[in-house]
């Protein structure tokens, strides 16, 4: 018996299972806050109630950002929750390198009592869209 035979006869066990491993990793995705485009993340920032988070190493940070971000390295997130606490009513966007940090740093800010939402794809994307980065 291979494999395709197992789950053609076990469909009934098989589908729940697929199911719940989507919606475990839905979930997981969301803790981290929404996921913004590039377009959509200059919309929200000039509503003027938003907060960029660069959570890059600060030699990253000073290469190339978006305006008006704040540098709080990833490994530093933790420590650093006094440099939000004044930006409490604001919505905080978390910016990386290419997304896979944000999620983490997502989750560690709505730990906190912050409304995170996170650049899709990170400066990586940003940059990608041919979009604006200031230099240190």
């Amino acid at each position: 018996m291979n494999w395709m035979d197992f789950v053609s006869e076990q469909w009934y066990i098989i589908a729940p299972l697929v199911v719940l491993i989507i919606l475990f990793i839905r979930r997981e995705l969301a803790m981290g806050g929404e996921q913004l485009s590039a377009q959509q993340l200059v919309l929200e920032v000039n509503t003027g109630n938003t907060l960029l988070v660069d959570v890059r190493d600060k030699k990253e940070f000073d290469e190339g950002h978006i305006v008006d971000a704040l540098n709080i390295p990833f490994a530093k997130l933790n420590s650093s929750s006094s440099l939000l606490d004044k930006h409490r009513d604001r919505k905080i966007i978390v910016v990386d390198k290419i997304g896979q940090h944000s999620g983490s740093a997502g989750k560690t800010l709505r730990a906190q009592g912050f409304e995170v939402m996170r650049l899709r794809g990170g400066i990586a994307d940003w940059q990608q869209q041919n979009m604006p980065l200031v230099k240190n």
